[in-house]
């Protein structure tokens, strides 16, 4: 984490933990349009940039059979988010909002989510659309969306919800 995190009135930190309780293996890096969280969209709904999965040499043979998808989910490691915010007061909000009813990058473990139109998949490289993260983010996991299972059209989020 960044020690120059924005923070805002509203916001409340705790103390981190002193150690970690996994470990995790980068797999590539994202690649964006974007060099700083400002510049980002707010989410991947909102651009039509094309961006750029880049894998690890390593982790090639995982790509086999992906082109079958059209969708993703692909998670990724927001590295320059603050980790120690327990509440938060968004740009958008009149008060502040638990970091759990957020999608914001800043929270205990800044692992985000992103479901992406797959368009190409070429020598270690997947080129996407739907991403909001800045470049050179490191990349979790690559999964495929399956709309039979992954979508809930009645999923309902209450904002004024305390």
């Amino acid at each position: 984490m960044s020690e120059d995190v924005e923070r805002r009135p509203g916001e409340e930190t705790i103390p981190l933990p002193d150690h970690f309780d996994a470990g995790l293996y980068f797999i590539g890096r994202v690649r964006t349009p974007w060099g700083s969280r400002a510049e980002c969209p707010k989410n991947g709904t909102q651009t039509d940039a094309v961006c750029t999965l880049e894998v690890d040499a390593r982790y090639h043979g995982a790509l086999q059979n992906l082109d079958g998808a059209t969708h993703l989910i692909v998670l990724y490691w927001m590295d320059r988010a603050a980790r120690d915010i327990v509440r938060q007061q968004p740009r958008h909000a009149d008060g502040s909002r638990g970091t759990f009813s957020l999608r914001s990058p800043a929270r205990p473990n800044p692992i985000a989510l992103a479901v992406v139109e797959r368009l190409v998949i070429a020598e270690g490289t997947i080129s996407v659309r739907g991403l909001d993260c800045i470049d050179g983010t490191p990349l979790l996991d690559i999964k495929p969306y399956y709309a039979s299972t992954d979508s809930r059209p009645e999923a309902t989020v209450q904002r004024a919800g305390r």
